[in-house]
C-alpha cells in the first residue's frame, strides 16, 4: 500500500482538475497543456486506511452495528471493528 496521499489538483487556466498520489513541495504539471498545476484540498481518508474510495456520499455506508459510516469497499467497520454484510448497489445519481 502507498503511503503517498491523493491531493485534488487543478489547472488554473483551464479548470481541469485531476486526482493524483502526490509528494508535499513536489511540482506537477497538466498533461495536456504542460502548465503548472495547484493543491485544491486533499482527499479522504488519509492513509494508511485500508480504503482507497474518497469519502462521497455515494462511497458510504452505514455499520449496521454502530451506526457510523464508513466506505464501501471495507469489510469491517472502522469505528465499531466489526464485520459488515456486502455492500448494496451503490445509489443512483438524480
Amino acid at each position: 500500500m502507498s503511503a503517498k496521499s491523493r491531493y485534488r489538483m487543478r489547472n488554473p487556466a483551464s479548470g481541469r482538475e485531476i486526482v493524483i498520489e502526490a509528494e508535499p513541495g513536489e511540482k506537477y504539471l497538466d498533461r495536456e497543456s504542460r502548465e503548472g498545476l495547484e493543491v485544491v484540498g486533499v482527499v479522504l481518508p488519509l492513509p494508511p486506511s485500508q480504503s482507497r474510495l474518497p469519502w462521497a456520499v455515494e462511497n458510504l455506508r452505514i455499520c449496521p452495528s454502530c451506526g457510523q459510516l464508513a466506505q464501501r469497499d471495507l469489510n469491517d467497520c472502522p469505528t465499531c471493528g466489526r464485520r459488515m454484510g456486502p455492500p448494496g448497489p451503490p445509489a443512483a445519481s438524480p
